[in-house]
């Protein structure tokens, strides 16, 4: 039986640790914003959050590189969504500016990251 071996995509690893974290992130959040007895928007923020990196790692086992280069463009919609669920918290006077600027940073971070992958991988394809 062959083995399967891990894809290593450039910036794997750095990608890898900043969606994690950013996932992290986000469930703190919900747990916060679920103590603040705001569950509507708790779940849409954590689905979408928490999808990037899930959907990075899926990546890592695409069938090709087209297939590749599609999951990387769904987490960067989820990424996009999860920075449409970030304001609408900030702006609803939620989230405070502090919490609210750090998570659009690291999140701002991951969306460009995952441009630049999406760039190089149809370069290649």
């Amino acid at each position: 039986m062959k083995e399967l071996k891990m894809k290593k995509m450039k910036g794997d690893s750095a990608i890898r640790v900043k969606s994690m974290d950013f996932a992290i992130r986000i469930i703190k959040l919900r747990r916060f914003l679920q103590n603040a007895k705001e569950f509507d928007l708790s779940s849409q923020v954590a689905r979408s959050g928490t999808a990037i990196g899930a959907l990075i790692r899926e990546a890592e086992y695409a069938e090709s590189k087209a297939d590749f280069v599609h999951k990387m463009r769904i987490a960067l919609k989820e990424a996009n969504e999860t920075s449409y669920w970030l304001e609408l918290l900030y702006k609803t006077e939620i989230l405070a500016d502090n919490i609210y600027n750090s998570l659009k940073v690291d999140n701002e971070e991951l969306k460009k990251m995952l441009v630049c992958i999406i760039n190089t991988s149809i370069k290649s394809i």
